[in-house]
């Protein structure tokens, strides 16, 4: 055979190897399960206890309202043990002294982006355990119109935590249902807080001393969790549950304190992001970050 024959069959060797690898890597490619978003959208109403004592001595209490969004996705790297899960909110507290003449007002918004490791089929089948960390910013002010030295309180917190749920899932006879406990208990940060009866003014004019300080549970405790029932209706998901809101802190003789006690209503569902040339993936194994 002359070298141009062995050249050609070697060329065809090289070719034949590297579409057999295309093929292949395809062929992985199009294995990878599909993981769905499960989000969220919820109303939240009910009452809060609003607590600053830079502004004022006393607890005000009156309405709490707040409106969540929460988007939960299996990890693309170990889909069927780790979950990511992201939480927009804001929260506004109109709230009145116990005499009823003076009103307070709250207005934070809050950023958290978490990843949990998670179990199933604990102690029974359709139970699972998530638990992991997060990072979350939250801030905002209290406002009160009627305090002499100052009517704005600033509220800046960012910490790490922990977060947790269990989920349950179930059936009411023919309704899927899904039944799930979550907490988000922070544990270490940085938080904003002025000395007592320090004007802003002051900070404005350059006072910048004694403003940040370390948060752990010797000087703030925040807690926020919720439980909820995820009512499968077709596509669409309908959720109906009870939140709790604990956030305090007590430093430089201030003390804060705010509870809230809501009733949430949400609506929501699972999506995927499959294009059109991507329909064929669709018969993949699907793996979602809650539901089953």
């Amino acid at each position: 055979m002359t070298r141009k024959g062995y050249i050609g069959i070697l060329f065809i060797m090289l070719l034949t190897a590297w579409q057999s690898q295309c093929a292949l890597a395809q062929n992985e490619s199009s294995e990878k399960p599909l993981r769905p978003v499960a989000s969220m959208f919820s109303a939240q109403y009910g009452h809060s206890s609003v607590l600053d004592s830079y502004l004022s001595p006393l607890k005000y209490g009156g309405h709490a309202i707040a409106i969540n969004y929460e988007a939960q996705q299996a990890t693309g790297f170990n889909p069927e043990k780790w979950t990511r899960q992201l939480r927009l909110g804001v929260d506004y507290d109109y709230t009145h002294n116990p005499a009823g003449n003076h009103n307070m007002h709250s207005l934070l918004v809050d950023a958290s982006w978490g990843m949990m490791h998670r179990w199933k089929d604990i102690l029974t089948p359709g139970l699972q355990l998530q638990l992991g960390g997060e990072t979350q910013f939250r801030g905002g002010a209290v406002y009160n119109a009627y305090n002499s030295n100052n009517v704005v309180s600033a509220r800046i917190h960012w910490n790490v935590g922990l977060l947790g749920q269990a989920v349950y899932n179930t059936h009411i006879k023919r309704l899927p249902i899904t039944l799930r406990y979550q907490a988000i208990l922070p544990v270490a940060g940085a938080f904003f807080a002025p000395d007592y009866d320090e004007a802003y003014y002051e900070i404005y004019l350059g006072n910048h001393s004694n403003l940040a300080h370390f948060g752990w549970w010797g000087n703030r405790f925040d807690l926020d969790h919720t439980i909820s029932a995820d009512l499968h209706l077709g596509n669409t998901i309908l959720r109906i549950g009870y939140r709790n809101r604990i956030n305090t802190s007590w430093i430089n003789n201030i003390n804060t304190r705010d509870i809230a006690h809501y009733l949430v209503i949400g609506i929501g569902g699972e999506f995927l992001n499959v294009g059109a040339k991507n329909k064929s993936k669709l018969n993949n194994n699907t793996i979602s970050s809650i539901y089953q």
